[in-house]
């Protein structure tokens, strides 16, 4: 007996034909496989549009495809109409499919996959779970994809790739244990490699790119020019002296920068943010002229001197020597001190090597404008001893006006071998001016010209006419010399005579006995007790003589027989 057909009370009969049930199947069947395709199967698109950073394509969808420049090769173009070979990446978070130009494909058996293993080639794959170290994938088989290839950063991120079709290589096939490992970063890698060497060759020395501030160092800034990396040193990020790049850039900062080298060889691109300002240096020539006052700020201190920012990117040098005019510097840090703001002089300007001398003592005047009025030759000064040397000393005259004494002019009534023995640092001396040299800003002193020596005092007691009495030391055909006191000879002429007898060395030695108490009483008084003149005059003679002249400059005395 046939079971009777039972029917939905309220439900209308079924008429749906065999046919109709078809074009359901039909539609599944397609939808699924326009999934697949999302996933990864290679498709023709059509160019629409093409700006700055991609091509958009019409892939047949209702939402279009970008495809990044960067897939492109240098020099190769892509225009609206042509037609391309893609493949879908995924959907970006506008919902537009990414495409690439890298093949793909779903591998249909273990052939496939041998052979994509063999070639190195891209497959797509469908992640299915997170499993201990790594992530599941199907790619016709099971396969094992170790988290530190899937390119996630975290386990977030790796939750998110679940139920996920990837594209991804495979770098170990065992077959008999059907052991398949696949690689996501290594793709990922591959293309960011392409998109760098692309860079390396659209980059050129000049040109001037928009960049990101990726990170800082102290040495710089590194900025990302579309793709790669750039190097922004210190010193390029501006004509002033910037200490730290922190102090003037943020990481994620927009700027602009001039490209200042390439090197595809080592991957290095080198930009400046200076470049694109005019160099201050241009107008220094019209702006800045010699003997012009101005203020600046000290930036840093060296051994021999300091320099000063004039302005952004303007520096100047003060040397240790244009710093004081009192005291010699040899450290420029005991005058000044980073930060400090200074009135300068401009000494020189030279804008070829771009560097502005200046002095700081030229400030306060030059002591040395009125040396030769204050300290005229031949007159006396009196002052401490600041320094010595093995040749003589240097006395402070005034604030920053210094005379040496020369060893030699120290001392008239002695040999001196080291300015030591006489004088000390601190002790305060009288002495002549003998010299001034303006030019040389040298002033020669003396001690010694201020003591007064026998034959001064004797000129200066005597005149010319006066009867003295001295001995008779040395004779000659035309001249004697005769002494007149310790220390004090004099010169008298004669005229020829006929040779006389020497005296005896005993009778010298009376006359000289003689002599002794004889000028004791009598040499400053320049009469009396003349001897009676002998026919001869012979060495070792007491006698008497007139003066007939006194020569204070020469300091020479000249004498007649009385």
């Amino acid at each position: 007996m046939a079971n009777p057909v039972i029917s939905n009370p309220g439900t209308p009969a079924s008429n749906e034909s065999p046919e109709s049930f078809k074009d359901v199947l039909s539609q599944f069947e397609k939808s699924h496989a326009a999934k697949r395709v999302e996933g990864g199967q290679g498709r023709e698109g059509t160019v629409i549009a093409v700006n700055a950073e991609a091509v958009v394509l019409d892939i047949g969808f209702k939402t279009e495809g970008i495809l990044p420049l960067t897939e492109f090769k240098c020099g190769e173009t892509a225009k609206p109409g042509d037609k391309l070979f893609v493949t879908i990446k995924g959907r970006d978070p506008e919902g537009y499919y990414e495409l690439t130009r890298g093949k793909a494909a779903r591998p249909t058996d273990w052939a496939a996959l041998e052979k994509a293993f063999a070639e190195k080639t891209p497959i797509v794959g469908t992640v299915t779970a997170v499993v201990k170290g790594g992530l599941s994938v199907d790619v016709g088989v099971r396969a094992f994809m170790p988290a530190s290839r899937s390119g996630a950063r975290d386990a977030a991120e790796m939750e998110k790739l679940v139920e996920q079709e990837i594209r991804c290589r495979i770098i170990k096939l065992d077959a008999v244990d059907e052991d398949v490992v696949v690689d996501r970063r290594a793709i990922a890698e591959d293309e960011e490699r392409a998109v760098k060497d692309r860079r390396y060759s659209e980059v050129k020395e000049g040109d001037t790119v928009s960049g990101t501030v990726r990170s800082l160092t102290d040495y710089g800034a590194f900025v990302d020019i579309g793709g790669v990396d750039a190097l922004l040193h210190v010193a390029d990020i501006s004509w002033s002296r910037v200490s730290k790049p922190a102090d003037v850039l943020a990481p994620g900062q927009e700027i602009e920068v001039r490209v200042l080298k390439v090197d595809p060889a080592q991957r290095r691109i080198s930009v400046g943010l200076k470049q694109l300002q005019p160099h201050p240096w241009d107008a220094v020539p019209e702006k800045y002229k010699a003997g012009d006052r101005i203020r600046g700020t000290i930036t840093r201190v060296v051994e021999f001197g300091a320099f000063v920012e004039l302005e952004l990117g303007i520096e100047g040098l003060i040397h240790v020597s244009e710093m004081s005019w009192a005291k010699k510097i040899r450290r420029a840090d005991d005058i000044v001190k980073p930060g400090e703001t200074v009135e300068t002089i401009i000494l020189g300007v030279n804008a070829a090597e771009r560097r502005i001398s200046l002095g700081l003592k030229q400030t306060l005047g030059d002591p040395w404008a009125e040396v030769p009025q204050k300290f005229a030759v031949g007159s006396q000064i009196e002052g401490p001893v600041v320094s010595i040397t093995k040749f003589g000393a240097f006395v402070q005259l005034s604030e920053g006006v210094e005379g040496m004494i020369h060893v030699s002019d120290m001392s008239a009534e002695k040999r001196i071998n080291h300015p030591q023995d006489m004088l000390k640092v601190g002790q305060s001396v009288k002495a002549q001016v003998l010299e001034v040299d303006l030019e040389k800003r040298r002033l020669r002193l003396g001690m010694k010209q201020l003591v007064p020596t026998s034959i001064e005092e004797y000129i200066a007691e005597h005149k010319a006419g006066d009867v003295v009495t001295g001995r008779v030391i040395e004779v000659s055909d035309k001249n004697l010399r005769v002494e007149l006191g310790e220390g004090l000879q004099a010169t008298c002429r004669v005229a020829a005579q006929s040779p006389a007898k020497e005296e005896t060395q005993s009778a010298s030695k009376a006359d000289l006995s003689s002599l002794s108490s004889m000028l004791q009483a009598r040499w400053k008084g320049g009469t009396g007790g003349v001897a009676p003149k002998p026919e001869a005059v012979a060495a070792g003679q007491v006698r008497s003589f007139r003066i007939t002249k006194l020569d204070p400059a020469a300091r020479k005395i000249d004498l007649e027989l009385a």
